[in-house]
């Protein structure tokens, strides 16, 4: 009776032992878990920048063979905007890159974004320009979207706009947030257009 007894306390003892182990290897790994979180916070801007920074140089890659391929010459230039890396390429006539209304500029961006995904495994917001394209287009952009507002206002009334890529909507909905109004696009691709609405 007496050894049934201390087999039991000795069960007892082992399973206390083993669950006060298991809740010290639980608090551990929370605790390094904390530590690592807490780690890559701190170091969550640098890492982001160079994340961008490698999206860029992964595309830099590929359009340069691109254009080897193409047998085209241009000059490369990689920077991080905002959230999102960026890539001009400059240079002689490369207005073949950019198409009629930019078709082929925003082809070519997806295919080097999806390039950037083939390496990284993760989405890319890059930005892509050819021969100071989208600077200009952003300019034209914006000189509209000040236009549209202006009529927006003193008519009262909401404007709908031509229908736009989501490189040209976006331009247009920050210029009419900026201007204080609101915006919203509308319709399906290719036809998806701005709303501009009154205050």
């Amino acid at each position: 009776m007496s050894e049934q007894l201390t087999d039991a306390e000795a069960t007892q003892t082992t399973e206390a032992v083993d669950t006060e182990s298991t809740e010290t290897e639980a608090v551990e790994t929370d605790s390094a878990q904390d530590d690592a979180e807490g780690t890559e916070a701190k170091a969550g801007r640098p890492s982001k920048i160079q994340r961008l920074e490698h999206e860029g140089d992964i595309a830099a890659d590929y359009l340069e063979e691109l254009l080897d391929i193409a047998d085209l010459d241009g000059d490369l230039d990689m920077d991080v905007e905002g959230d999102r890396a960026s890539v001009q390429i400059g240079g002689a006539d490369l207005s073949q890159l950019v198409g009629r209304n930019g078709e082929v500029l925003e082809a070519l961006q997806e295919l080097t974004r999806l390039a950037v995904y083939r390496e990284t495994g993760e989405r890319s917001r890059l930005m892509l320009d050819v021969g100071g394209h989208r600077a200009e287009q952003r300019t034209r952009l914006v000189a509209l979207a000040e236009k549209s507002i202006a009529e927006v206002k003193e008519s009262g009334e909401s404007l709908s706009l031509e229908p736009m890529s989501a490189f040209e909507r976006k331009v247009v909905h920050d210029a009419v947030a900026a201007a204080g109004l609101t915006s919203e696009s509308e319709g399906a691709e290719p036809k998806r257009h701005v709303v501009i609405l009154p205050a």
